[in-house]
């Protein structure tokens, strides 16, 4: 198939560079693996469990000063019958010369159709089997700063839909099923003092990615974003972060690809994909404050903005945003175990119990 050549192309680059330590033995230092059965909660979700784990590193050929690595591995279950099997990573190497990053999952799983933009319709509970890869492989330009190409590949299927809803009608462009792939270029700042729980610094991507029938996707579409954290330590013990994401979609856009609300990263307090269409820019601040030991506690809030451009590019009048506050206990490498509540206008209150800071 023609999407498989994408893959080659960014596997050849990753062999290329692993290539040039091949007559070393490759030893890793810093090792620290998490392993055991996992309990979650996500009001997409309810409650879930499975298997899981985290494992961080660094490779004994770099400098102590080198980023950590980190990949994670995961087949959980959950109380709405949803199926998660996920193995992301974030590999540091040559001194942090060259950074690859890949979300890598297998999901079946429902979601909530609230409608596109401000036309809402009545909830709609949908199914949908789904693989997705979304790889970055990059290079350093400076000691802050890398360029690489980005791979964005997603193929959906909708299975089952609300009889007589917007979705069953088939009117919503990508309803039944979808491909996406694409390839384009991406930068990435970092300047963070700590990857897993940043005290100051930006870390930041920003990409063009067109998927096209040429490379075996089934639509042709073009996906702009910007997705910017920056931490900034008011004291010893307190850290206010901030994150801005803006994406655009310009195109014969599947309603799955649009830029959404929700979920347990992008303003927790609604369901994932409660708000939905082309553009978006959002707005998060959270305030991390550690108490005792172990034991912290946060408060967030955020803002959105939608649009697109048959319409306003960004709706400033009609702003969606949701609040919260949560506890965290911290482990080594202060990878957090996070348990937050969150409120908005929309929906009554969500709890989130997971691993990892939302941004």
């Amino acid at each position: 198939m023609k999407y498989y050549f994408l893959f080659f192309i960014l596997s050849s680059f990753i062999q290329t560079i692993s290539a040039q330590d091949s007559t070393q033995q490759k030893r890793l230092r810093n090792k620290s693996i998490i392993a055991l059965p996992v309990v979650f909660r996500l009001p997409e979700t309810r409650f879930g469990g499975g298997i899981g784990g985290v494992a961080t590193f660094g490779f004994s050929r770099d400098s102590s000063g080198a980023k950590p690595s980190q990949i994670s591995f995961g087949a959980t279950y959950t109380q709405n019958k949803q199926i998660l099997i996920f193995f992301p990573f974030k590999i540091f190497t040559h001194n942090n010369k060259y950074y690859f990053s890949s979300e890598n999952g297998w999901f079946r799983y429902n979601y909530i159709y609230s409608g596109i933009g401000e036309n809402r319709v009545a909830e709609e509970k949908y199914d949908a089997d789904y693989e997705r890869v979304r790889l970055l492989a990059s290079r350093a330009i400076n000691s802050t700063t890398y360029v690489g190409l980005r791979l964005n590949f997603e193929s959906y299927n909708v299975t089952s839909t609300v009889a007589g809803g917007e979705l069953a009608s088939g009117r919503i462009n990508g309803s039944k099923k979808s491909r996406t792939l694409g390839l384009g270029m991406s930068i990435l700042r970092d300047t963070r003092d700590q990857v897993f729980y940043p005290r100051k610094g930006i870390f930041g991507e920003a990409f063009v990615v067109p998927s096209g029938r040429v490379f075996g996707a089934n639509r042709n579409f073009t996906k702009i974003s910007a997705d910017i954290a920056n931490y900034n330590s008011l004291g010893n013990k307190t850290v206010l972060a901030s994150n801005y994401v803006f994406t655009a979609n310009i195109g014969d856009v599947p309603f799955n690809q649009l830029a959404y609300l929700g979920g347990q990263s992008r303003m927790r307090g609604i369901f994932e994909g409660y708000f939905r269409d082309k553009n978006a820019l959002i707005i998060q601040q959270e305030i991390r404050q550690e108490i005792w030991k172990r034991l912290g506690a946060v408060a967030f809030g955020s803002m959105a903005f939608l649009g697109s451009q048959e319409d306003s590019f960004l709706r400033f009048n009609k702003p969606k945003f949701t609040y919260g506050a949560g506890l965290r206990i911290a482990t080594k490498n202060h990878l957090n175990l996070r348990l937050d509540y969150a409120l908005s206008p929309y929906s009554k209150g969500n709890i989130y119990a997971t691993i990892g800071e939302a941004f």
